[in-house]
């Protein structure tokens, strides 16, 4: 079995698991309008390419909630911003790809740190 093969099957299941929270996400990041928690002009992440990119984002903070996604921002081209259990945030920007680029603290009631030292 090659790679690229296995890789969507290890995370079909997973992105199936996003699809049924779907709405819920769509709800916390604005649903199809701007939606992105910073107050500027780039468009939400939606649809299966939110789904996907959640379920990498989520993969790579080991858990937590999405609360907001951007589209074509400055740092990659989706941004997915994750909160985790104990408060703290962490965006992750991904590739056209769904390709982890790098992740970041967004601050937090600590300022906690990212996973990639953020």
């Amino acid at each position: 079995m090659n790679g690229k093969l296995k890789t969507a099957l290890i995370a079909t299941p997973v992105i199936a698991a996003l699809v049924g929270g779907g709405a819920a996400i769509a709800g916390a990041t604005g649903g199809g309008g701007d939606g992105n928690d910073k107050g500027g002009d780039t468009p939400a992440v939606t649809g299966s390419a939110l789904d996907q990119a959640s379920a990498v984002a989520l993969q790579q903070t080991g858990g937590g909630r999405v609360t907001g996604s951007e589209i074509r921002d400055e740092e990659g081209y989706y941004e997915i911003e994750v909160t985790r259990s104990d408060g703290s945030q962490v965006d992750v920007h991904l590739d056209r790809n769904f390709k982890v680029l790098d992740a970041s603290a967004d601050g937090g009631p600590d300022g906690g740190d990212g996973p990639n030292g953020g």
